[in-house]
């Protein structure tokens, strides 16, 4: 009953629809072809509605689009009207704040008491430090040159002043100064290092015993020594650097040559690690370790007394362990012969050059006498960086003035280094041997 109803009320607008348009059918089929007409009705309505909604959309972005150009054109034309120039991009600094900008008309003993330098060499570091300190001109801004770059790290090397009192002498932003020190340090290590700091070979070796046995001792190649470099408290396990002064620090470890100059940097261990530790985990060590014939140094430089062959070596202090190519002096807790006070004292003379190099790094670079608040691990970096500065400055001649001197403040304005611990590993071996025969044979053979 409910189906016929149903028939009933389609056939109706389908019996009205067929003679409207012309068409002769039957009912059933009227019927299909009116559920036909609705659907495609239906779906014309759908896509009406879809492209409306799409024009309402585009009109509305359209309206956007328009209110936004006509403020950044109004914005435009009130900063034309009201004020040619930003509020804050770079700020401008005057001459009289400028330290640099009359350094220039510095002469070469001012020159040398701000920088440390002589112009000549400051010079030549610019040379040799220009392409990897050099950045590149952009369209916000000039960018600051090498010269300037090299100034204000060397500035902070020689007093490792505040960063903003840096910034306000040199003309540039407290961080720029910041980024500047690890950008020349970097690069003073990575393209120097190996040019100034390397351990003498051939026709240098040469020399470099020839001096040593000047100051009566025979067969050097160089003194070992060690000194402690303060630093803040690191985050990290701050109690390993704490030395046995009780102050935080970094150990250097240094091998110097006849002339002061270092042929060895090794540095970055906490304070309170002992020489002969460091030394263990140093690459000297591994590299006179490692090799079968346990020689650090040719072994056609070796001379031979008394049938105990004698190889070129370092000589260090009472904290380092006696070896074949590292010799120290006899320890004075029991009698000693005169061959061996002797020996200890030629040794000590001569060792004294690593003390010498020592007062001229830290008078010279300050920044090795302060805490500094860099972390921890840029440390060995500027360390590095102030011993191939250190080198640079010696072989050119460029003084050391003796008010950089830090033994001429003793008022406690630095702090003291700790006391030597004394190594008590030592065992009667082949370097006794050597030791012994150089000790009781000293005249005979600085004759060689």
């Amino acid at each position: 009953m409910a189906e016929r109803e149903d028939a009933e009320a389609l056939g109706l607008p389908a019996a009205s629809l067929c003679p409207a348009l012309g068409l002769s059918v039957q009912p059933p089929a009227a019927s299909r072809l009116f559920e036909l007409y609705r659907l495609q009705a239906e779906l014309l309505r759908r896509r009406r509605a879809l492209e409306m909604a799409e024009r309402e959309r585009r009109r509305r972005q359209y309206l956007r689009r328009r209110r936004a150009f006509l403020l950044s054109s109004v914005a435009a034309v009130l900063s034309l009207v009201g004020s040619t120039g930003r509020l804050v991009w770079v700020r401008n600094r005057t001459p009289g704040e400028n330290f640099w900008a009359a350094a220039a008309m510095f002469d070469d003993d001012a020159w040398k008491a701000q920088f440390r330098v002589t112009r000549a060499t400051f010079d030549y570091l610019v040379e040799l430090l220009g392409p990897a300190i050099k950045r590149r001109r952009t369209n916000y801004r000039v960018p600051i040159e090498p010269s300037r770059r090299l100034a204000i790290a060397l500035w902070w090397f020689a007093r490792s002043g505040e960063y903003r009192s840096i910034a306000d002498m040199f003309g540039v932003g407290i961080a720029t100064v910041c980024t500047i020190v690890r950008q020349v340090t970097a690069a003073i290590v990575e393209r120097l290092y190996r040019r100034f700091v390397s351990l003498p070979r051939g026709q240098r070796l040469d020399d470099t015993i020839r001096a040593f046995k000047d100051r009566c001792y025979p067969q050097c190649a160089g003194a070992i020594g060690g000194t402690h470099i303060p630093i803040g408290p690191p985050r990290d396990n701050p109690d390993h650097y704490l030395n046995r002064r009780g102050w935080h620090s970094v150990i250097l470890q240094a091998v110097v040559d006849h002339d002061v100059c270092f042929t060895d940097v090794y540095a970055g261990w906490p304070g309170s690690t002992s020489s002969a530790a460091v030394l263990s985990g140093s690459d000297l060590y591994l590299k006179a370790e490692d090799r079968p014939d346990g020689y650090l140094f040719p072994r056609e430089n070796s001379l031979l007394s008394d049938g105990v062959e004698i190889p070129v070596h370092l000589i260090g202090d009472a904290s380092f362990p006696l070896k074949p190519w590292l010799m120290k002096g006899y320890s004075e807790e029991h009698p000693l012969s005169n061959e061996q006070r002797r020996f200890t004292y030629a040794l000590a003379a001569a060792r004294s050059v690593v003390n010498i190099a020592f007062m001229r790094l830290k008078g010279r670079w300050r920044c090795l006498l302060k805490k500094s608040d860099l972390d921890v691990s840029m440390m060995p970096k500027v360390v590095a960086a102030c011993c191939v500065l250190h080198n640079v400055c010696e072989r050119r001649g460029d003084a050391f003035l003796p008010e950089w001197s830090v033994e001429m403040a003793p008022s406690g304005m630095y702090l003291i280094q700790p006391e030597i611990e004394a190594y008590d590993g030592d065992a009667y071996c082949a370097a006794e041997v050597i030791r012994r025969t150089i000790a009781y044979n000293l005249l005979t053979v600085l004759q060689y």
